[in-house]
């Protein structure tokens, strides 16, 4: 029997809007759609007019997923990968399963779409040329402010992932380590309705932060030394 197919398909970050048709196509043609949440990506399906099996792959349960996947790829079944928004694998289970596929010689296909820091990053005006994307960085402010402090004087963007209910600790550390005139953007709610960019030195940044809501996820671009916006 021939092996199906995983298929890696991003998913909208906000506007169900960006959903692309070959997305669509492909979790319709799919037997199972592997989900970090099944409300999440069951309201996407409902959204689509389709019903699918789901399979929980998030991030507890992944290393145990990983196998079960695999053996209903070598049984046939075509596989659609999502996470609960973007891009699957990026700050997003979805790793294992692909590396298990790599190893067993079962076919891997993106299906590329929405990415935060990608989204982020062109709308910056922050050097995009060349970046190191860190995602989330461990909760203990020791370990945010040692990797700050090692990162300091890279000569290229540092993009990040951050939480709202750590994002105001982590603009104190970064105005700290990285100095107020470093250039920096911090981006919530992309695509949504609340969508918002605060960009500018640092210094200035974590003041508007400071009297603005930080309910949702975060997107934060720190320019390299000397940038100036």
């Amino acid at each position: 029997m021939e092996a199906g197919t995983l298929y890696v398909v991003a998913t909208p970050i906000g506007n169900l809007a960006d959903i692309s048709e070959r997305a669509r196509e492909t979790l319709a043609l799919c037997d199972v759609v592997a989900c970090e949440d099944t409300r999440v990506t069951g309201a996407l399906l409902n959204r689509l007019g389709l019903k699918k099996e789901m399979f929980v792959n998030e991030n507890s349960r992944e290393r145990s997923a990983a196998p079960a996947l695999l053996k209903m790829l070598s049984e046939g079944k075509n596989i659609a990968l999502v996470s609960d928004a973007g891009t699957p694998c990026v700050s997003d289970p979805g790793f294992r399963i692909v590396r298990a596929c790599r190893a067993a010689g079962v076919k891997v296909s993106p299906v590329p779409g929405p990415c935060a820091f990608v989204s982020a990053l062109c709308a910056s005006g922050l050097p995009s040329d060349s970046f190191l994307f860190a995602g989330f960085l461990p909760p203990k402010a020791s370990a945010r402010r040692a990797y700050f402090g090692k990162y300091a004087d890279f000569p290229h963007s540092l993009i990040f992932y951050e939480s709202p209910y750590r994002i105001e600790k982590f603009a104190a550390d970064a105005l700290e380590i990285f100095g107020e005139n470093r250039a920096a953007c911090f981006a919530k709610e992309i695509t949504k309705f609340y969508e918002r960019f605060f960009v500018g030195k640092l210094g200035g940044v974590c003041g508007e932060l400071k009297s603005a809501s930080t309910k949702g996820e975060f997107t934060v671009i720190i320019a390299p030394r000397g940038f100036e916006l």
